[in-house]
């Protein structure tokens, strides 16, 4: 590793000035009190700007001299010394443009999607910390580092999903999420505690390079790395932490394209690719991470399928898609997992974004229910929404459909056939719950009660052409992709391939069946199912489940070791051993008269108890 001066910077070097410049926006905003000032947008704007700037930038120069790790000397700790240093390679590369691009857009959009609130430079503020914080997660080079952002994210998602806090809906959702997602951040500071312990540093190349020679016993190895990853569990909300997410839909709708596309969300799954050599090492660790994986695809995707708000609709979708992540993650195909974090971002900041537009141009509805024949009023919203629906349902040639047809290869290539025929089925899922959003909220009549809905204005829709158009092309990176990544081409499965189209268009047509035609009756569809449809749209109880755990055994424990704290810690151990004390004094006083007669009483009794005995031949 190389020690720079961060005051001498050239080619990847200057990464660093990306975070720098959302950090000194928010430093910005908030010394000077511009929370309620249009300025605030102004300056997070122009930070976020030059951070995607630097990203350009730094990406010519990576194409030229290849990765790079640099650092300077943060601080000692005995013979340890801690780094502030990033890395740069393919994974920190892609994070650094899907980030800074993102978060652009979303902040032109809040531009006039927020501009009645009185907390508008204050929710700008925030915005450039949080952009500020993952970009620094995902460049750091060491553990150490990336915790310390892990944290910063997970505050900043607090701050952003609680900016309504007079809502006790959103305050609720807000401490939701950062208490379900601080037990995982609890496994992965234990797990990267044992990483160091073993190592001696908490670098994350040297760490790699020490597991791969051998330098850790399986057992260590293995629950650090599971550790970790439920980290990864509780930020990518995984099952069963999923639970805070489709909550966190209390915050702004910009908000939630920002944590379900470049930021939040991703984090989880950004950590599994980055150490993931550790997990090919400790082995059995990538059929966890699979198993978790598709599990959450197909419990996420089947709450979608009943869910009737439109935002809820969009979360329970990333959730599925993270599971999918995963299970790339799982079957050994991180590049693949990579790859749909990339498709993903741009269709649901596109999808999100469009429903904040539906949301704006309708007075706030977002009830799937209340909505429909909306392509009418809002043209430009139902064709960008269109498009991030289909891309997302992998419908070719979008984006969606190349990244998840990889996934469907690597888990055909790397797991059991019964990986893939359950991920078939989750696949089938997505495509049914988007076509059956997309249908219920533009197509039909219009309802009398939207006759005044409107299109967005300029500010709104046009991030949204700009992600639609790059949804539509996302897909002819792929041969790329695999290139810039050095990874090996899956082999073409014609199978894999049919299979993966059929899933995606027969899900398709079942929706349009079902939503479009109605040749097939949604309530009978629901009634056949009966308890299934009652357990998904209640989230199969896991809430009440949670808070029964909660009201019956933490609180319960709670007390217990209240009690024990209060009686025998604090009055028998603390007060009890001062009331001795002052119980010995008081008994102690009868005899230290301080009067030269009882003293010498007190000496003469003490003769004859002497004598006595000696006469007596006691002694």
């Amino acid at each position: 590793m190389m020690l720079l001066d961060f005051t001498v910077m050239e080619g990847v070097q200057v990464a660093w000035l990306a975070p720098a410049a959302c950090i000194l926006a928010f430093v910005l905003i908030v010394s000077l009190r511009m929370f309620d000032s249009k300025i605030g947008s102004v300056i997070s704007i122009v930070a976020i700007a030059s951070g995607f700037a630097i990203f350009l930038y730094v990406f010519g120069q990576f194409n030229e001299s290849g990765p790079a790790e640099f650092a300077r000397e943060w601080f000692t700790i005995g013979s340890t010394k801690i780094t502030l240093g990033m890395a740069i390679d393919q994974l920190s590369v892609v994070m650094l443009g899907v980030i800074t691009f993102v978060a652009l857009l979303v902040q032109i959009y809040s531009v006039s999607y927020m501009e009645e609130e009185s907390r508008f430079g204050w929710y700008f503020g925030v915005h450039s910390l949080f952009a500020a914080s993952m970009l620094i997660l995902v460049l750091a080079n060491n553990l150490l580092l990336l915790y310390v952002a892990w944290e910063l994210v997970g505050l900043c998602s607090y701050l952003l999903i609680g900016f309504w806090y007079e809502k006790r809906s959103a305050s609720e959702a807000a401490k939701k999420a950062f208490i379900t997602t601080r037990i995982g951040d609890v496994g992965l500071l234990i797990g990267i505690i044992l990483l160091y312990r073993t190592a001696g540093t908490f670098d994350t190349s040297t760490i790699i390079h020490i597991a791969q020679e051998g330098g850790f016993a399986d057992s260590t190895l293995m629950a650090a790395v599971l550790l970790i990853f439920l980290g990864a569990m509780g930020k990518s909300a995984q099952f069963p932490l999923h639970v805070w997410l489709p909550d966190a839909m209390e915050g702004p709708t910009p908000v939630s394209a920002l944590i379900h596309a470049a930021t939040m969300v991703v984090a989880g799954i950004y950590l599994v690719a980055r150490i993931f050599p550790l997990f090919e090492v400790a082995d059995p660790s990538l059929t966890v991470v699979a198993v978790v994986g598709l599990s959450t695809a197909v419990i996420a995707a089947s709450i979608a399928l009943v869910m009737t708000d439109l935002k809820k609709i969009l979360a329970y979708s990333t959730v599925s898609h993270l599971g999918f992540m995963m299970l790339a993650l799982g079957s050994g195909a991180y590049v693949v997992a990579m790859f749909h974090l990339f498709t993903h971002a741009f269709a649901k900041a596109l999808l999100f974004l469009s429903a904040g537009s539906v949301d704006h141009g309708t007075g706030g509805k977002r009830d799937i229910r209340q909505l429909g024949g909306l392509r009418k009023k809002m043209p430009i919203t139902f064709v960008t929404f269109s498009i991030g629906a289909l891309a997302l349902a992998g419908v070719p040639p979008l984006g969606g459909f190349f990244s998840k047809d990889e996934i469907m290869m690597a888990v055909m290539d790397g797991r059991h056939p019964v990986f893939f025929l359950i991920a078939i089925i989750a696949a089938f899922m997505s495509s049914v719950y988007m076509i059956r959003a997309l249908i219920l909220v533009f197509f039909g009549d219009l309802k009398p009660e939207n006759q005044e809905a409107h299109e967005s204005p300029a500010l709104i829709t046009a991030p949204l052409l700009i992600l639609a158009g790059i949804s539509l092309v996302a897909g002819l990176v792929l041969s790329g992709w695999q290139d810039f990544f050095n990874a090996k081409h899956h082999d073409i499965n014609f199978l894999v391939l049919a299979l993966s189209l059929l899933a995606s268009l027969g899900g398709l047509f079942l929706g349009w069946a079902i939503y479009s035609k109605e040749w097939i009756s949604s309530r009978d569809v629901a009634a056949k199912f009966g308890d299934l449809e009652k357990y998904a749209s209640n989230g199969y109880y896991l809430d009440v489940g949670y808070q029964w755990c909660i009201d019956r055994i933490v609180l319960v424990v709670a007390r217990i070791v209240s009690l024990f704290d209060r009686i025998v810690v604090n009055d028998v151990a603390v007060n009890g051993t001062g009331y001795s004390v002052f119980l010995s004094g008081f008994k102690l006083r009868y005899v230290e008269t301080g009067k030269v007669y009882n003293y010498a009483l007190a000496m003469v009794v003490g003769i004859l108890v002497v004598g006595l005995t000696i006469y007596w031949g006691l002694i």
